[in-house]
């Protein structure tokens, strides 16, 4: 019953908190009305305006990281991982068929043959990993060309409105 009695006075206290505040605001609301829906139409503006900044600096800076990374894929393209050893190995250069394999035992390729199919399909991965890098890089420059003067227009109009 104790603990009854001490949350009785505090819940009446709150409620005429409540009461008072809900007066005032009435009160407040007819006297500052326009005035109140002017600051209130300004601060929706300001928060859209500020919405619009983030977003475009986002995209941009996203863009920028994504650009150095696709010209560190272009400068130092990731290696291509198959030995010629590994590519020697397998079932369709040893003689044994493979279940889609054009080329039968009795065909099977000279080592110097091998060596340049092998060199010609490390020569294709790393040309395939530079193209893709640079079409990455294209798309980049595009998360950074497109944002930038969006950001640029709503800076600008941001420093042109008085605080």
């Amino acid at each position: 019953m104790s603990i009854l009695t001490g949350i009785i006075p505090l819940v009446l206290i709150v409620l005429i908190v409540l009461i008072v505040l809900i007066i005032a605001s009435v009160i407040g609301v007819k006297k500052g009305r326009e005035e109140s829906l002017e600051r209130g139409n300004e601060m929706i503006k300001t928060v859209y305006v500020y919405l619009i900044l983030f977003a475009t600096l986002m995209m941009t800076i996203g863009g920028t990281v994504a650009a150095f990374m696709a010209v560190a894929d272009i400068v130092s393209p990731s290696p291509y991982y198959q030995s010629f050893e590994q590519y020697r190995m397998q079932p369709q250069y040893k003689g044994e068929l493979a279940p889609s394999t054009p080329i039968t035992p009795a065909q099977t390729l000279s080592d110097a043959e091998l060596k340049s199919r092998y060199d010609q399909l490390a020569n294709d991965e790393r040309s395939n990993n530079k193209q893709r890098a640079l079409n990455s890089l294209v798309k980049s420059f595009g998360w950074i060309i497109v944002p930038l003067p969006i950001f640029i227009y709503f800076q600008r109009r941001m420093n042109k409105q008085p605080v």
